[in-house]
């Protein structure tokens, strides 16, 4: 007890003690500043997602003065289920996985778009056995074969193709074609249809874009048949609880350091010729037709 009121009492001693105290908090991992953790979607060759997202990672770094890491995921469902549990504070989305996302976390918001994405397509593509041609509306004849959406979580793959197969057939999809199966991205569904797997298949239409220009696709054996209205889709979406957890205004610097990003060669790894501001609000007919489709609870 004596020994307790020297040392408190001590000028000396307790300045020193303070100091020892204040070098062990800050050369702690605890007090170490907090690391900004963000995902996306697997629309594409998980390798060409690593690529692209660990170049973000450094963007961000240096814009944001802080350690950010990208971390992958396995599916849409996954991405979702990750900002949910803050695992990721941030990511890049579909309309789809977009709005489930802000649903699940109250106070999210949409931060930024590509230019490109407040007027997204869909493309439907058909292999050149079926005979199909190019058309302003979907064709009667892909009634009765085989079809590939990409993934069930998609928006361009899944979600806005259905919703304009049951709009063209008024049947869901199960109903208008013999087969319908579900190859788990983009890039996929291109190989599923240009090999015949399927004859009929729906993808995001900037993935066909840039397979096309890369030479990637054999135009011989499939052809786009249907391309869609437009609306929105892709976007960036931070967690509503960031400044709270990164310091007041964080939420802005983010959404700046997305609207600034102008290096050419990330950009086209997106492909995007760059990012506009995005709101919660530019998804809405997103939200409503999932909940028409039951793709999201009412």
């Amino acid at each position: 007890m004596n020994l307790r009121r020297e040392i408190i009492d001590g000028p000396g001693l307790m300045v020193a003690v303070l100091a020892a105290a204040l070098l062990a908090v800050f050369a702690s991992p605890v007090a170490a500043q907090e690391t900004l953790v963000f995902t996306a979607i697997p629309d594409q060759d998980e390798t060409k997602l690593r690529e692209r997202f660990d170049r973000v990672a450094e963007y961000l770094e240096a814009e944001l003065d802080r350690d950010v890491r990208y971390v992958p995921v396995k599916s849409y469902s996954a991405a979702v289920s990750a900002f949910r549990n803050n695992q990721v504070q941030l990511a890049w989305f579909g309309g789809l996985s977009g709005v489930r996302a802000r649903e699940a976390v109250p106070g999210s918001r949409a931060l930024a778009q590509g230019e490109e994405d407040a007027r997204f397509r869909t493309y439907f593509i058909a292999h050149h056995s079926t005979g199909l041609e190019p058309a302003d509306e979907l064709p009667a004849g892909i009634e009765g074969l085989t079809f590939t959406f990409g993934s069930k979580g998609s928006t361009s793959g899944r979600l806005m193709p259905e919703f304009h197969i049951r709009q063209r057939f008024d049947a869901p999809p199960n109903e208008v074609f013999r087969r319908v199966g579900f190859s788990g991205n983009h890039t996929r569904t291109i190989a599923l249809v240009e090999s015949g797997t399927y004859q009929v298949g729906a993808l995001n239409y900037k993935v066909w874009e840039a397979q096309k220009e890369a030479g990637k696709i054999d135009t011989d054996a499939v052809k786009v048949i249907y391309r869609t209205p437009p609306y929105a889709d892709y976007q960036w979406t931070v967690r509503g609880d960031v400044d709270e957890r990164f310091g007041d205004g964080f939420t802005e610097r983010v959404q700046q350091a997305l609207l600034d990003m102008d290096d050419p060669e990330l950009l086209a790894s997106f492909p995007r010729k760059g990012f506009i501001p995005a709101d919660n609000d530019d998804y809405e007919t997103i939200r409503e037709t999932a909940r028409q489709l039951d793709l999201i609870g009412r």
